[in-house]
């Protein structure tokens, strides 16, 4: 191969290294961010498992008891010398098999209280599910935002570097101050020190939403918002996102969920009270009177000191504890949706009132800010504070988008809906 040759090679592994470098970038919206996160996250996948652990609990509660089979033979016979014989002249062996009978219901109930184990494992599963989906779209939100401020600086750290360059320049032909150009380097440094907080932020951001999602850890991610069109808070009566809530919420129904476990529980310890019965059949071929014996015998405890009373009790206070719980539910889910709600009426009415042309005028007084103050018709120090107005207002117009959005994804986490997309 001719160096010509091999040049080329690798001109064109570079460019294709260069391309797949550019494609590595992956490009997300919320549903995508979503999907990735249901099929991906770790929490949640355990999670699941739970409930599989806790289908296995009825499977056992099915089973009936096991038999008991029993078998005794002669060791040694020190008349003839010999061991383990069987026969009827010189052995002996005996012999029985037993079934142990549960009474009072206690397989039902059992299975019962195995079945409300299940649905308690699936709600702690749906609760888990919906506080993990409001972290995740609070965090895209966050992370989109916060990536929009980043901007903002470094356009602004660009443009001052430029005003820097052409000062020190004027600065040597003797037609400004130094302390202008000081000024300007103040300026500059001071904004890459808070870009450089920024990005802190917004690395912090981009590892939780690599962990929700499931992604590798030096996963580039480009986050994409759809601008749709959403239904407003305001449009909602507040009695039906209440409704919503009572009606969703995994949390409440964990609660009342948990109530009847207990309630189950106490049905099933006041069974256990009440004594089984064994019933077994045994042989005995010269050890009992008639020889070849056979008989049929009975066993039950006779529950004369122990009854059961601590797990009874425990349950019983067991059931005081769950209702309370629930009553604190309840009381928390009323307080949580009209927080939310007052939270997102003030957020839209706040971004409802900002012009949604003043963005696009701010900048272009913007440009004709710096225009005239090449053509030096305001001074430097006017120059900057409009210019850090500037800048204030895109990081504030940033910080009411993100609590707007922020607040219907609150509304859904509280309402257990889906209502605000």
């Amino acid at each position: 191969m001719t160096r010509i040759s091999t040049l080329l090679l690798l001109f064109l592994v570079l460019i294709t290294r260069a391309t797949f470098a550019q494609t590595d970038t992956l490009s997300l919206n919320l549903n995508q961010a979503e999907n990735l996160f249901l099929k991906n996250n770790f929490d949640l996948l355990a999670s699941n498992y739970d409930i599989d652990k806790a289908k296995a609990e009825i499977t056992t509660a099915k089973l009936f008891e096991n038999p008991t089979l029993e078998y005794e033979n002669l060791f040694y016979n020190h008349e003839t010398k010999k061991f383990l014989q069987t026969s009827y002249a010189y052995g002996q062996y005996a012999g029985s098999i037993s079934q142990l009978f549960k009474l009072a219901g206690k397989r039902n109930k059992n299975i019962k209280l195995a079945q409300t184990g299940v649905k308690l494992a699936e709600y702690e599963y749906f609760d888990l599910l919906r506080t993990l989906k409001f972290e995740l779209v609070n965090t895209f939100y966050k992370t989109y935002f916060a990536a929009q401020s980043v901007k903002v600086y470094q356009e602004q750290i660009s443009s001052t570097d430029q005003l820097l360059k052409a000062y020190d320049i004027q600065l040597k032909m003797g037609n400004v101050a130094a302390k202008d150009v000081i000024r300007i380097k103040s300026l500059l440094i001071n904004h890459k020190a808070e870009q450089v907080g920024l990005l802190n932020d917004l690395e912090d951001n981009y590892k939780d939403l690599k962990l929700l999602c499931g992604l590798n850890a030096d996963a580039s991610i480009s986050l994409v918002l759809d601008h749709a069109d959403h239904l407003s808070p305001d449009k909602v009566p507040y009695n039906a996102l209440l409704d919503s809530a009572r009606a969703n919420r995994a949390d409440l129904k964990l609660a009342k969920t948990d109530l009847l476990y207990n309630e189950r529980n106490l049905k099933l310890q006041k069974a256990m009270a009440i004594p089984d019965v064994e019933i077994g059949l045994s042989y005995d071929l010269k050890g009992n009177y008639p020889e070849k014996y056979t008989g049929l015998g009975i066993k039950i405890p006779i529950p004369l000191f122990s009854r059961n009373q601590g797990e009874i009790k425990k349950a019983q206070v067991g059931i005081i504890a769950s209702d309370l719980h629930l009553k604190k539910q309840e009381a928390l889910l009323e307080n949580e949706v009209f927080n939310s709600y007052k939270t997102a009426l003030r957020n839209e009415k706040l971004y409802a009132e900002i012009d949604p042309t003043f963005s696009t005028d701010f900048n272009t007084l913007i440009s004709g800010l710096i225009k005239n103050f090449k053509a030096r018709n305001i001074s430097l120090i006017e120059f900057l504070d409009l210019y850090d107005a500037y800048k204030e207002n895109t990081l504030q117009l940033n910080k009411v988008q993100f609590e707007r959005m922020s607040s219907r994804a609150e509304l859904n986490y509280v309402t257990g809906s889906n209502i605000f997309k």
